[in-house]
């Protein structure tokens, strides 16, 4: 039975939200074994009515007999594995059949077949603003199935398209939520957390598609970059904050190194050293070990002051 709801109206213009429910079919292989007879017993009627010398009744046995014949076959049809058909009656949906093979059904019943296998898409390259305003182009990978097949074909115009536009839509969204990257790795981005991204895109696509009776079983970002007019900039950017957070990595590793060596010279009593010494040796380290070129070593042979 065809469930009414709503969907953003009321009243008369609302739209009537269908539901899946199996069809009342029989197997084709019985109805087959019936034709058969039909098709035996109908010319030997009409034989043995002939030879009776009845020839209104051999002419009339052999047109009923094609005619059972006929209104028979016109109700066979075949249903492959993971396909579907919607039994309608002037319009009026009776059901879903989904069991395989050769099925039967009232000749005046109409069958639209269905597809409930995966469906494997992948989408245009899209331009999409990410959380900052930069330009990047995305797709994805989306695979999908119908699983309501009375909402798929009644509730929505075409239901393949419907799913290609919300995909679209579903990646624009979800590319804007974030940006492309973050090397202060304070927030999540579109490039370093591929799995959290795809995760929610799957989620916002299943609300967008429901309506249409289908099940977005995975999501995952195929191409992500930066568009073309801003990749060379962005490049720079990235090089040059790669390059800011590398030496302030070294430079935090050196001074624990120069603090480290100056606390263990002093705790051995291995130098004493005054304030303009200490400085100093601070900085020839802090130069060794910051340095980009291999340091040049010069030995004093004199002493420490000279």
């Amino acid at each position: 039975m065809i469930m009414e709801g709503v969907m953003g109206v009321t009243g008369d213009k609302a739209l009537r939200l269908s539901v899946e429910r199996p069809a009342s079919t029989a197997s084709g292989y019985g109805m087959l074994l019936v034709l058969l007879l039909v098709l035996v017993a109908a010319p030997a009627l009409a034989i043995w009515r002939g030879n009776a010398g009845d020839g209104l009744g051999a002419g009339l046995s052999g047109l009923i007999g094609g005619l059972v014949f006929l209104f028979l076959a016109a109700g066979f049809y075949l249903l492959q594995p993971n396909q579907g058909a919607a039994i309608l009656l002037f319009g009026d949906y009776r059901g879903t059949d989904r069991v395989t093979g050769l099925r039967w059904t009232w000749p005046w019943m109409v069958k639209k077949k269905i597809s409930v296998r995966i469906h494997n898409v992948t989408s245009d390259k899209l331009k999409v603003n990410d959380l900052r305003g930069n330009p990047v182009e995305i797709a994805s990978n989306v695979v999908w199935r119908v699983t309501d097949t009375a909402q798929a074909l009644f509730d929505v115009d075409d239901y393949r398209e419907f799913v290609n536009i919300q995909i679209e839509s579903a990646v624009r969204a979800i590319g804007s939520r974030y940006p492309y990257d973050d090397y202060e790795h304070d927030e999540k981005t579109l490039r370093g957390d591929a799995e959290h991204i795809a995760d929610e895109l799957r989620v916002e696509l299943q609300e967008r598609v429901i309506a249409a009776g289908v099940t977005i079983d995975e999501c995952r970002l195929t191409h992500l970059a930066y568009a073309q007019e801003i990749a060379q900039s962005m490049l720079r950017r990235q090089q040059a904050q790669a390059v800011v957070a590398a030496r302030q990595t070294l430079v935090e590793g050196a001074v624990g190194m120069v603090e480290m060596a100056l606390d263990q010279l002093s705790a051995k009593n291995v130098v004493e050293l005054d304030d303009e010494r200490r400085a100093a040796m601070v900085s020839n380290l802090m130069v060794v070990l910051c340095g980009e070129r291999d340091t040049q070593p010069i030995v004093n042979a004199g002493s420490l002051y000279q």
